[in-house]
């Protein structure tokens, strides 16, 4: 091997580097665990104690120091499924966008075009693009992007003007909602930085108005979604009393019992009992069983701004009724454009001492535009502080623009003795009086009913500024600490098991040579992992699968090399004559290539289309695929010219393996008709159970929430489904893992983006299923994450109808592509269409068949067999396994056809080609279902699908190499070429 010394260089400086890489993976490591156990678990104390330490020096080199914070940079991440924490999609409402852009425009055209485009969005199209599709179908060219009553208004003057074509407007209007998801992903960001998360990650997906938020290790999860979706649209306005609006509420309860109480006979509320319902504050009114919409909805009395205490299920009711414009009607001339708003969720005690949820109701002095008195925007700076009761409260302090105008405010406030409703979000924080006359100098308090957390929050949001828009949660996914540390075991624990039994598996084979390969393996363990730390990857768990499907793809270019080397040597060569030829281009590199070649490709579009852990997933893939090429061809040579060198024999076989295929004859092309009629039954069965029973497609492709739950006790998954069914209208459960465990899967308000819905659906889960707990399972404890977490809600995802779409639209793209994309190498490297269409056709028989065991065995497996985005991930996974098997295969038919091996007849040199790769292929296959069977056993609950996906793709790929591929191969090529192939081969 010439340049010896510069790949021993190279290799010992890169494993140095990989060294130095992972060391900071090493010290943040003991860092973090010092931290869990000073904190004793708790989160609060265990963050603090980082930040206390993340500028102090913690790893000291001799000829530099690096603190706490710079080894936290440099480490090797971990993903969410191992480190715990939250991860969502928000996404930015590109219609509120426009609908800002136009000032609101009622023109006819534009709403509908709006509404059209939020109906008829496709899969991967952006909602910019649905909106002008569905306004030239609307428009007709009738009505232009740039009419004055849409966006050649005032808001855009000077960069849209009426005289602009359609498409002129286009880049305006796409530009303009591009600089507001950047305002909003500034907003976001400032908004986490003072969260307190460590190594938070928040970053724009593509021009979809999507933004991904990563925040491992973050547990409140109500508290960060409420934090994350904010607008921070804050708002003062005028209240009315309740002596004000008394009458409008008697007159609309009267007016509903016509339309909304059925029983005939209805008993008269007097005036005064409504008087004293609605100021008596502090006595609580008991259930009422009368026939009143309103009134009889009213948990406890107001008084002053408040009309009226309610309980959250009514909100939505009580507020329809408000919102009815024949009920609006009955409001007084002044009083038209009232405003009824709830405020921030409380808790009272009624008179049986239990503790219920309420909702205060208030009423805003509106106007015509619905312009509140005064904006958030004179806010400059908020903190969070104690009111002079000591309760928490957060302080703001407004520009001079602003204290101006809150002077005017209050001042009126003062003379009219009302009060000053505080909004955020149209939701009312605290409505103060003014007891001691204007306020000047723009200082003011939001006060209520507060956690130091919230107040911590609020003042965050406020300072960042407000969001340009709504950003809902479309895709969440919620992991909990301890069950990241069960992956992490799990993942440890399979990895470790992989390593051993492959090694062994090299050493029986290969004898000495195999140790030379497993010493590559460990070296290209350390550059993996190296090359992993310096980029910063995040790990996931699918990463750690991606890590083992290495291992047994590493010592696959070894053995190639060595099945060639005893070829070789058996045609009488010396040792070193045979390495030098199996180490050449015609020797083992152009299987090696070629191979390799098709597994970058298909693992390239497994990065390209998948997203997080599945692109970690094909990062580790693809860095594994680099790595083992550099030390199977470099590493293993460096000691096998050693051996050379110093006149050692080395046989590349051991007495176990010696006569190990060395005599076998299959007539392959003997047997094809079987093959094509098995394989054919199974396609034709695969294709109608597809077709009749379906597949077990996950939220990821059908939208949906998926909760992983485990309970104190094992419990029926029938039992629960049925619990859950009577709430969600409709659930499924299934036992996940241990008896005690179970997936739930529901679509209830999954098209509902705010944190109410979720709130809600957790609560709902709550309630329903805290009977298969003891008593001391508090909802905080059931639905947020913590340290040692045993039971209750494990890991929690949710996926948005836009976003499936989306997953699905990609999962159809990558298969295809990647068949076409390797099929295209095909046609370029062998040169000839035929071997391109085997390759194809044993692939789409890999993909058909692996489709058809999971639709014939989804409803009776003890394990999840849901089509998801990691199904997605193992069958690009399988499509290169296949390819590169074939290839190997593909290379030595073609060495054959060339010209190698014996005399004989087109059938009898294919087949000769075949059985001299049969070592190869059995032990290629061998090692990779070895460390399949080890990931799918010791591997975790969660991937256990995913990993038989991949090892039915394996058998079933090594068949369709042999038995199908190359049969097609040798039908589609003609009579003409066998007959010529035979007289060269012959002559």
């Amino acid at each position: 091997m010439q340049n010896k010394g510069l790949i021993k260089f190279f290799a010992i400086l890169f494993a140095l580097v990989s060294i130095y890489q992972l060391s900071f993976t090493f010290v943040s490591s003991k860092v973090e665990n010092d931290a869990k156990t000073f904190a004793k678990g708790n989160p609060e104390t265990e963050l603090k104690y980082l930040d206390s330490i993340g500028k102090e020096n913690v790893f000291n080199l001799g000829f530099t120091n690096f603190t706490f914070n710079e080894v936290k940079d440099k480490q090797i991440n971990k993903g969410l499924d191992l480190e715990g924490g939250i991860n969502v999609i928000l996404q930015i409402s590109v219609s509120d966008v426009l609908k800002g852009l136009t000032n609101n425009s009622k023109n006819p055209v534009f709403n509908k075009s709006l509404a059209d485009a939020t109906a008829n969005q496709k899969g991967n199209q952006t909602y910019i693009d649905a909106f002008f599709e569905a306004f030239e179908a609307n428009s007709k060219g009738t009505v232009k992007l740039a009419s004055p009553d849409i966006f050649a208004n005032r808001t855009l003057q000077g960069e849209i003007d009426f005289k602009m074509t359609d498409k002129e407007a286009q880049k305006v209007i796409r530009r303009k909602v591009d600089e507001s998801v950047d305002s909003a992903f500034g907003v976001l960001r400032k908004r986490i930085d003072k969260f307190g998360v460590t190594q938070p990650n928040i970053q724009k997906l593509g021009e979809s108005g999507r933004i991904l938020v990563e925040l491992p290790g973050a547990k409140d999860v109500d508290r960060i979604k409420k934090l994350l979706q904010s607008t921070a649209q804050l708002e003062f306005w005028e209240t009315y009393k309740i002596e004000e609006i008394g009458n409008f509420l008697m007159a609309a309860n009267e007016a509903l019992k016509k339309t909304e109480i059925k029983t005939p006979e209805v008993k008269a509320v007097a005036k005064d009992t409504l008087s004293a319902l609605l100021t008596d504050k502090n006595d609580t009114v008991d259930a009422k069983t009368g026939n009143n919409p309103i009134l009889d909805k009213i948990i406890q009395q107001g008084g002053g701004p408040v009309l009226g205490m309610f309980s959250p299920k009514d909100t939505a009711t009580v507020g329809g009724y408000l919102r009815r414009a024949d009920i609006r009607v009955l409001l007084a001339a002044d009083q038209h454009y009232a405003k009824f708003v709830w405020g921030k969720p409380t808790t009272l005690t009624d008179a049986k001492g239990k503790a219920v949820d309420a909702v205060e109701l208030y009423a805003l002095k509106g106007n015509r535009d619905n312009v509140a008195s005064m904006g958030g925007g004179v806010v400059t700076d908020a903190k969070d502080t104690f009111d002079q009761l000591g309760k928490p409260a957060v302080s703001m302090q407004m520009n001079g623009q602003g204290a101006k105008a809150w002077e005017e405010l209050t001042g009126r406030a003062y003379a009219q003795k009302s009060n000053i409703a505080i909004v955020l979000d149209n939701v009312v924080y605290s409505a103060p009086g003014v007891s001691s006359g204007p306020i000047s100098g723009g200082r003011s308090e939001i006060s209520g009913n507060f956690e130091i957390a919230e107040t911590k929050d609020l003042a965050n949001v406020l300072r960042a500024g407000k969001l340009p828009a709504a950003a809902d949660i479309i895709q969440s996914e919620v992991v909990g600490p301890s069950l990241g540390q069960e992956a992490i075991d799990n993942g440890t624990n399979s990895a470790l098991l992989g390593l051993l039994l492959v090694s062994l598996w090299m050493m029986v084979y290969y004898g000495r040579s195999g140790w030379y390969a497993n010493i590559a393996l460990a070296v290209n363990l350390l550059f993996l992992f190296g090359i992993l730390a310096s980029l910063g990857a995040v790990l996931t768990l699918p990463g750690i699968a991606g890590i083992v499907l290495t291992m047994g793809t590493a010592v696959d270019a070894n053995i190639i090399i060595y099945e060639r080397a005893k070829e070789e040597l058996r045609s009488g060569k010396s040792l070193e004559e045979a390495v030098v030829a199996s180490y050449s281009w015609k020797g083992a590199m152009r299987s090696i290539v070629d191979a390799n070649v098709t597994h970058i490709l298909t693992g390239g579009v497994l990065f390209i289309f998948g997203s997080g852990p599945i692109k970690g997933f094909a990062t580790t893939l693809l860095i594994g695929i680099v790595t083992s090429l550099f030390t199977s061809i470099f590493i293993a040579r460096i000691f096998i010219d050693r051996r050379i060198q110093q006149g050692g024999k080395l046989s590349f076989v051991t007495n176990f393996s010696k006569n190990f295929f060395t005599n076998f004859h299959f007539d392959f092309l003997g047997i094809k008709k079987w093959a094509y009629v098995f394989s054919a039954i199974v396609t034709v069965v695969s294709i109608y159970s597809l077709a009749t029973n379906g597949l077990d497609q996950g939220v990821d492709f059908v939208g949906g929430r998926t909760f992983q739950i485990r309970f104190e006790k094992p419990v029926v998954a029938e039992d629960v489904k049925e619990e859950l069914t009577k709430v969600f209208g409709s659930a499924e459960a299934k036992v996940f893992g241990n008896d005690n465990q179970l997936k739930i899967t529901t679509k209830y308000k999954v098209q509902e983006h705010g944190i109410q819905a979720d709130e809600e659906v957790n609560k709902l889960l709550y309630d329903n299923l805290k009977k298969h707990y003891a008593d001391g399972l508090t909802y905080d404890r059931f639905v947020n994450a913590y340290d040692g977490k045993k039971l209750g809600i494990l890991q929690a995802s949710k996926v948005g109808p836009t976003v499936a779409e989306d997953i699905k639209t990609n999962a159809y793209w990558a298969v295809l592509g990647a068949m076409l994309i390797v099929g295209l190498y095909l046609v370029i490297s062998f040169r000839k269409w035929q071997y391109s269409l085997g390759a194809i056709a044993a692939v789409l028989h890999d993909v058909i068949f692996v489709l058809g065991i999971y639709s014939l065995c989804y409803k009776f497996m003890p394990f999840g067999m849901e089509i998801d985005q990691h199904f997605i991930a193992a069958i690009l996974t399988v499509i290169g396994y296949s390819m590169n098997d074939t290839v190997i295969v593909f290379d030595r038919v073609r060495e054959y056809l060339g010209g190698k091996g014996a005399r004989g007849n087109f059938n009898s040199i294919v087949n000769q080609s075949i059985n001299s790769t049969m070592s190869r292929t059995i032990n290629t296959s061998l090692t990779m279902i070895l460390v399949l069977l080890i990931m799918f056993v010791f591997g975790g609950e969660s991937i256990r699908g995913f990993i038989f996906a991949m090892l039915v793709g394996i058998i079933v790929g090594t068949y369709s190499s042999l038995f199908i591929a190359t049969p097609v191969l040798c039908d589609t090529i003609s009579e003409a070429d066998h007959k010529k192939i035979e007289q060269e081969h012959n002559s």
